[in-house]
């Protein structure tokens, strides 16, 4: 058999966190398995579902490396299929029109509260013979579910799952507007694709034994089925807004890598001993579905920022510079000017947690700064620092090989002519080269600034301590 999965969110908003992680374990089964990870999108809430709200979730999908196989399949566009369905469960006696009124049907549903019953349909037009509901009136179809027997459902996570056809009532198919309801469209989407394995959040599990039984009518197996505990925040309760950002491209914006997301998302819920980074081969051999805890998770933003740091400092610089282009033409900076990016991230990552970090970090490599920090230029940019810096810019001009090293023998020569500590030549120079910002060395520093710009900077901090010395 072949291992089929698929991810069918409903584009009524951005690709959030609990799904990305459903979307993530779905594919990680395909893989594992060797199987096909499909997408489609569930779009049959006319209503809320936007063109907006799809390419938010196939721009998500495409960040995080989440590759599918088919699709993206559309539900909107097999209504035809699922009118053909419907019709079949009504030749067969497996479904019926009602024509209840919502007056009816409130009432209903209030006297059932007041008994402290559980409200549900009481199948009022079940029995009802071929032309007491008009089809020319307004009306539903709804699935006439068994009234005996059990579902067994024998879920991968939550193991065997029992539910009494007693507890479920004559759910609706099809909707006055003749549109085909959820229940119905995810039940002959995971027929006709051929999906074996649905993975999918837990608050889909009271919807299960009504789609086994749509199935079963239909003659048909159903799929294995495994729901996945949903995330709670930090506060206990279930994640949402109100906890921040939920939407996986709010990740990508605040400066996050799709890999530390990733891994983050692998481990909220699964564990493979004491392991914490995972790379996505590591995740494809070693993830098991039947190993996802029972209970739900909690969402943990100080573990994401470790992770992304992780990956900000270990990743290859080429990688982190491309990822981090986005964020310096935020900032106005055109990522393809000198110095490369990938040699300024080498220099510039163990300083930073998120790529937006980094990038607010590396801007002074290419835009001249205003003006300092005052509180370091205080200290630094005095008189007894211009005769340092006039000698090192002395020295740098005439320096014909413009490399590090060279750099780096200049800057130390200057300490030892004049006879100061290394620290009464270098903190002035890095305070005129960075304005105060978070550095590497200082031969680093003004390598990667390139001659013209570091003399630039050398002659306004001259000028910056004979202003105020004038004071």
């Amino acid at each position: 058999m072949t291992i089929r999965t698929r991810f069918a969110p409903s584009p009524t908003g951005y690709l959030h966190i609990g799904g990305a992680r459903t979307a993530l374990f779905s594919w990680l089964f395909a893989r594992k398995h060797g199987g096909q990870f499909v997408l489609r999108i569930e779009d049959t809430d006319l209503e809320r579902s936007t063109p907006e709200s799809v390419n938010a979730i196939l721009e998500g999908m495409t960040w995080l490396g989440l590759e599918y196989d088919e699709g993206p399949f559309y539900q909107t566009h097999r209504f035809d299929r699922y009118k053909e369905v419907i019709q079949q469960l009504m030749d067969e006696g497996h479904a019926y029109r009602c024509d209840c009124s919502k007056e009816r049907l409130d009432q209903m549903r209030e006297q059932q509260k007041a008994n402290k019953e559980k409200p549900r349909y009481d199948g009022c037009c079940r029995n009802k013979k071929e032309g007491e509901v008009r089809v020319d009136e307004p009306h539903v179809i709804r699935f006439r579910n068994p009234i005996d027997g059990q579902i067994v459902i024998n879920d991968l996570i939550r193991g065997k799952v029992v539910i009494q056809n007693t507890e479920l009532d004559d759910l609706i198919i099809q909707r006055t507007d003749n549109s085909p309801t959820y229940n119905l469209t995810v039940v002959v989407d995971d027929l006709d694709m051929q999906i074996t394995h649905v993975i999918r959040g837990d608050d889909h599990l009271n919807n299960t034994p009504r789609q086994i039984n749509i199935l079963k009518a239909m003659g048909a197996e159903a799929p294995t089925y495994a729901h996945v505990p949903m995330i709670l925040g930090e506060d206990g309760a279930r994640l949402s807004k109100r906890h921040g950002a939920t939407g996986v491209m709010s990740y990508r914006d605040m400066g996050y890598l799709p890999e530390s997301l990733l891994n983050y998302l692998v481990r909220l819920g699964w564990s493979h001993g004491d392991q914490e980074i995972f790379s996505l081969d590591e995740m494809i051999e070693l993830f098991d579905i039947e190993k996802v805890n029972k209970a739900a998770s909690t969402f943990n933003s100080d573990k994401l920022l470790w992770l992304n740091q992780h990956y900000i400092k270990n990743d290859t610089a080429e990688r982190v510079a491309h990822l981090l282009s986005v964020h310096m033409g935020e900032l106005g900076i055109d990522p393809a000017e000198w110095p490369a990016l990938a040699d300024v991230v080498e220099a510039q990552r163990e300083r930073a947690q998120t790529l937006k970090d980094l990038a607010e970090i590396c801007v002074f490599f290419y835009q001249d700064f205003e003006e300092y920090d005052e509180k370091v230029a205080s200290k630094q940019l005095k008189q007894p620092a211009a005769a340092p810096l006039k000698l090192t810019k002395e020295r740098l001009t005439s320096l014909d090989d413009w490399n590090q090293q060279a750099i780096h023998d200049i800057v130390h020569g200057v300490a030892e002519e004049l006879e100061l500590k290394m620290g009464k030549v270098g903190m002035p120079l890095r305070i005129a080269m960075t304005g105060g910002q978070p550095s590497p060395s200082i031969d680093t520093i003004i390598y990667l600034l390139g001659k013209e710009r570091a003399m630039r900077r050398i002659e306004k901090a001259l000028d910056f301590i004979a202003s105020h010395d004038a004071e």
